[in-house]
């Protein structure tokens, strides 16, 4: 007769195994087999053309390596997504510190404010403002916060967290009865990557990276996402703690720069194909000049933080990232000086 303690350690190689197999059986499916070019460009939904190449793999398209889609850890919504968000008034959000970050956003006059400290351990919402679907997301490993409009192709979605990323940063997945019709999305592209939607991009909805005091002030009835998400998470720890200041990249990312830190912050865009970077802090409070493709550029910080950019008068998304994030999928971008 075993005695207990190798009853207890048996059960112990047995709960294991089943987490272990789990989680790989709750995977993203890849697909793997010959590899052909299509010749036929993609069209993305709401945008123009796709710019990256899309392959045929067994089927499947994609437009990002096979080999480069990693594994996070967690499985298939091993990260929940926060989809039935809860809201309360600036007055009752004691669980926030002043100096805490987050992404500000106002839609059609109402403004709602998403905590880090929260999306950190979710790193999607799919919420619904003043009629309009949007998708608030944030990536830990690229500090990019991007919202989105949660519509493809006319159609609103709904999105996970696929367990998957490529070079470092979220692939997102949008939800469908049928899994032939899921899609892995580039968070820091806002384009499908794989699947049948591959090259449609997510169009973005202009939003704020802010600390909550000035945010606050700035928006005093602004609603705040509650720390009462239905899942059990220590909203008072980063699970990531020395990682945003040190200089190690994973997860398929590498670095090789000399021009700034890894984890500089820096807001990136894109113009006729052509990618820019500005380092945040390199920015003076006000305007910063600048020509970028045959454009006049300004890049406005405000006093809060606040950017927006704009290239000869027409407002340019931009994407706040780690220079490193930004860098690893966009490796031709040229960096403000």
């Amino acid at each position: 007769m075993k005695s207990p303690v190798t009853i207890f350690i048996l059960l112990g190689f047995v709960g294991i195994a089943g987490v272990i197999w789990y989680m790989q059986a709750n995977r993203f499916s890849v697909p793997s087999g010959e590899t052909v070019s299509l010749t036929v460009p993609t069209k993305e939904s709401n945008m123009t053309e796709t710019t990256r190449e899309v392959f045929i793999t067994d089927g499947t398209k994609h437009s990002i390596p096979l080999d480069e889609i990693l594994s996070g850890g967690p499985g298939k919504n091993g990260i929940p997504s926060i989809d039935n968000p809860v809201f309360i008034l600036a007055k009752e959000s004691s669980f926030l510190n002043d100096t805490d970050p987050g992404v500000g956003l106002v839609v059609k006059g109402e403004s709602r404010f998403y905590p880090y400290r929260i999306l950190v351990w979710h790193e999607i919402v799919n919420d619904t403002i003043q009629g309009e679907p949007v998708l608030v997301t944030y990536c830990p490993l690229c500090a990019t916060g991007i919202v989105f409009e949660r519509v493809v192709a006319g159609v609103e979605q709904e999105f996970g967290v696929s367990g998957r990323l490529w070079r470092s940063n979220l692939l997102m997945y949008n939800r469908a009865d049928d899994e032939k019709n899921e899609s892995l999305w580039s968070q820091v592209l806002g384009e499908a990557v794989l699947g049948v939607n591959t090259g449609e991009k997510l169009a973005i909805v202009p939003s704020d990276i802010i600390r909550w005091a000035d945010w606050k002030k700035l928006h005093p009835n602004t609603k705040v996402l509650s720390a009462d998400t239905g899942a059990t998470r220590d909203y008072g720890r980063d699970p990531y703690e020395d990682y945003y200041t040190s200089e190690s990249v994973s997860f398929g990312a590498s670095f090789n720069d000399t021009r700034l830190h890894p984890k500089a912050l820096v807001v990136g865009i894109e113009i006729s194909g052509k990618y820019k970077a500005y380092s945040i802090e390199a920015l003076k409070v006000g305007e910063t000049r600048d020509t970028f493709e045959g454009k006049d550029v300004v890049v406005n910080k405000d006093s809060a933080g606040r950017i927006t950019v704009t290239a000869s008068g027409d407002r340019v998304p931009h994407i706040p990232s780690f220079w490193f994030s930004w860098l690893a999928v966009h490796p031709e971008t040229e960096l403000f000086k």
